[in-house]
């Protein structure tokens, strides 16, 4: 083990450590290590290398670790697809951190106590699924046995609300440690609300991240961005073993891969520890030497000032005789002989499959008594914090419950009506500085866009350790103000992994045009139905002058495609104002999309009140007549231009309904009654205005409607004159209305 902080060298090519590295067939007790754990002597002779440094462990705990291997390799074996190659060589590591260095108690997955453990390389599924077993957290051989089936609980990749135990969705290689960076900063932000005084490591708000990540994830740009911040933060409650095999899909990863990872991370401010299992032994022999990897997660978790990167050297599939240290370990299943000679090098039955003795399962599963003493002792604590601090345990039991504070509809603000116009970034900004006192949960920032998205609470601290405050931000290790800086994704990710740690809201701004550089962060957040908010500004050619670049044209088309996703885009400042409580009250993945430029704020004493935003769309302005002739349906900044257009079409007598629709997600939950009093059905002629491509909105207007927007990229220009050039004024809507009319008449 080494723990110089210069520059390590680098792992060892391929090809020399392939030399040092015996072939399965000849591994042996005397070869390896004499000193092997006491057992059968039938049993001892068996082992391809036996654990001489092994933190303790009895012949039980080794045992237990082979049929963690073995299990992993049946179960891709009966599925007939899988990765049992890492979750074999896992095995033990994920047995030490199951059994031995995590705080958790498997009575109780969700316990406020507990470490979090995170499974970035969330492909190799069983080396967490493999410890739920073992460790009792309800998973039992069938479950294995089933293993990515349907209606199972162990699905292909990881899934929170899903399988007990399993904090965080992985999948996409990066995110697991990316969202482990988020969670790190909330469990921060949260022993800053709740237990600020205490002493490090004395309050019952004082946790560990622990993270397993791969060759694939440290190749993942989004765990660079994540890295770098995470340095930067000085979380120190973030741990992440980094399983440096050099295998992936495409076999060696020298073909593609050959940076010192440990050197970069150095470089982010993390504390880095190199544990080489390839060359522990005696004769450069392959050892996994426990011990070592025991102190150095010991030396991590002593670690409060930086995040730590145990970089651990190890062989994919071992001790498979002739598929480990290969891609073909990598993502298929090893092969009924391979599984077999495997078994017989183990010292197992080659005929059986998913073989787990009494007493070895036993023994694992005392882990549930270490647990429960440990929430025992925890709950002392807790109680004495509780007695101390009412106040705050009062917030703590809001917090739990998922509950709003008492005050929210009275602070949210409203604003008065205006022809000069505010841009709706500008009303959020000032939703959420009205927020601030009365929801100390709710936080955020921006991705380097603070000013640009108005993001920022006045008055309030940054997040950021106090030596490395700006003149221009200031703030400590457990302010409120969010700094991402230029990293989309990260940024996304993280804000999954506070969400995830489930005690505070955040959000965070760029422009809606990056939103795709944050894609898949979205799309997870979605899919685990995370409480996260989107501030995404400068929505649409409205922006002007930075042009097509900048300009987001077809994704608010996109983003609508992503299930879960409530996509709003208020119309004025009091819609701001009443999509930000709602967005709040829902609990759901949403985005604000939000202008650059100014737009009226409605005279709500001519026309309906900002209410009925919350229900996503309603009538805005009535038609003069009974039953209307056309109904306009508008969004975000073209609310005005609907507007605009209706006073002309009803001057000339044409009957004219404009429906403000904020929100597409949130009009499609309402009931249907409501929906046909908005959009009655027997009123064909319809218009949709929004400046962004039409795709989707067809099924709005229906076949008789006609679709006002922009189905191209923009240009360089002020946005008057984009707004006039690409066709999105009250000219053209009243143009779309009598169209929309007469096709209406057939």
């Amino acid at each position: 083990m080494s723990t110089d902080t210069g520059t390590s060298p680098k792992a060892p090519a391929k090809k020399a450590a392939a030399q040092s590295r015996p072939s399965g067939t000849t591994r042996t007790v005397a070869s390896a290590n004499p000193a092997g754990p006491a057992g059968t002597s039938s049993r001892s002779e068996a082992l391809p290398r036996p654990l001489a440094k092994k933190a303790g462990w009895s012949d039980l705990d080794v045992r237990a670790v082979d049929t963690g291997r073995l299990l992993a390799a049946d179960a891709v074996q009966e599925c007939g697809s899988g990765h049992p190659g890492t979750a074999m060589s896992l095995s033990p590591v994920a047995y030490l951190l199951y059994q031995q260095v995590m705080t958790h108690d498997p009575s109780d997955p969700t316990w406020l106590g507990r470490d979090r453990f995170v499974l970035s390389v969330g492909h190799s599924s069983l080396t967490q699924y493999v410890q739920l077993f073992l460790s009792g957290y309800g998973l039992e051989l069938s479950d294995l046995k089933s293993l990515r089936t349907w209606d199972s609980l162990t699905p292909g990749h990881p899934e929170v609300h899903h399988t007990p135990g399993v904090e965080i969705t992985t999948g996409p290689l990066g995110s697991g440690l990316a969202s482990a960076t988020g969670m790190a900063m909330a469990q921060r932000r949260q022993r800053g609300l709740l237990d600020p005084d205490a002493a490090p490591g004395t309050s019952p708000f004082d946790h560990t991240i622990w993270c397993l990540a791969s060759d694939g994830d440290m190749q993942e740009g989004v765990s660079a961005e994540a890295g770098s911040l995470a340095g930067h933060q000085e979380l120190g409650t973030l741990n992440v073993i980094y399983d440096a095999n050099q295998i992936s899909i495409e076999d060696d990863t020298d073909i593609a891969f050959s940076e010192d990872v440990g050197a970069r991370y150095r470089a982010y401010g993390w504390e880095v520890i190199d544990v080489d299992w390839r060359r522990s032994g005696d004769g450069n022999a392959y050892v996994e030497d426990i011990d070592a990897l025991l102190a150095a997660c010991t030396q991590a978790k002593k670690n409060t000032k930086a995040p730590t990167l145990i970089v651990l050297h190890t062989i994919i599939a071992w001790p498979a005789p002739t598929k480990q240290d290969t891609g073909a370990s990598h993502g298929s299943a090893l092969g009924e002989d391979e599984v077999a000679a495997t078994k017989e090098l183990l010292g197992f039955d080659p005929k059986k499959s998913f073989a787990v003795e009494k007493d070895v399962l036993a023994h694992a599963r005392e882990v549930k008594k270490r647990g429960r003493a440990a929430h025992k002792d925890w709950d002392k604590g807790f109680a004495t914090w509780r007695k101390t601090n009412p106040e705050r345990a009062a917030l703590l039991e809001r917090l739990q419950a998922g509950e709003l504070p008492a005050g929210l509809d009275q602070a949210l603000p409203t604003f008065d009506a205006s022809d000069k116009g505010m841009a709706t970034r500008a009303a959020s900004g000032k939703v959420l500085t009205a927020l601030a006192d009365v929801m100390p949960e709710l936080w955020g920032g921006s991705a380097d866009l603070a000013g640009s998205n108005n993001t920022t609470m006045d008055g309030e601290p940054s997040f950021v350790p106090r030596s490395k405050q700006t003149d221009t931000w200031k703030g400590d290790q457990y302010g409120r103000t969010l700094h991402f800086g230029i990293r989309e994704h990260g940024m996304g990710m993280a804000m999954n992994g506070i969400a995830l740690e489930g005690l505070t809201r955040v959000y965070g701004g760029t422009f809606l045009v990056f939103s795709d550089y944050m894609r898949p962060a979205v799309r997870l957040a979605a899919l685990q139905q995370l409480p996260v908010t989107y501030v995404w500004t400068h929505d649409s050619i409205g922006l002007g002058e930075d042009g097509p670049t900048h300009q987001p044209i077809e994704h608010l088309a996109a983003l609508r495609a992503i299930p879960g996703l409530d996509v709003v885009r208020p119309g004025d400042a009091n819609e701001v104002s009443v999509c930000w409580g709602e967005v709040l009250r829902n609990r759901t993945t949403a985005a604000l999309a939000l202008s650059r430029q100014g737009t009226p704020v409605v005279d709500r004493g001519e026309y309906a009140a900002a209410k009925g935003a919350a229900k996503g769309a309603y009538v805005l302005a009535e038609s003069s007549t009974d039953t209307p002739d056309v109904v306009l349906v508008a969004t975000g900044t073209e609310v005005a231009v609907a507007l605009a257009a209706r006073a002309t079409l009803e001057k000339a007598g044409t009957g004219t309904r404009v429906v403000s629709m904020p929100c597409r997600e949130w009009f499609d939950r309402q009931s249907t009654s409501y929906k046909n009093k908005v959009l009655p059905p027997a009123v064909r002629a319809r218009v949709s205005v929004e400046a962004a491509t039409t795709f989707g909105w067809r099924e709005v207007v229906g076949d008789a409607g006609e679709c006002v927007g922009i189905d191209h990229f923009g240009a360089s220009a002020d946005a008057a004159t984009l707004y006039e050039k690409f066709g999105i004024t009250p000219a053209a809507v009243v143009k779309a209305a009598k169209a929309s009319i007469k096709n209406a008449k057939g």
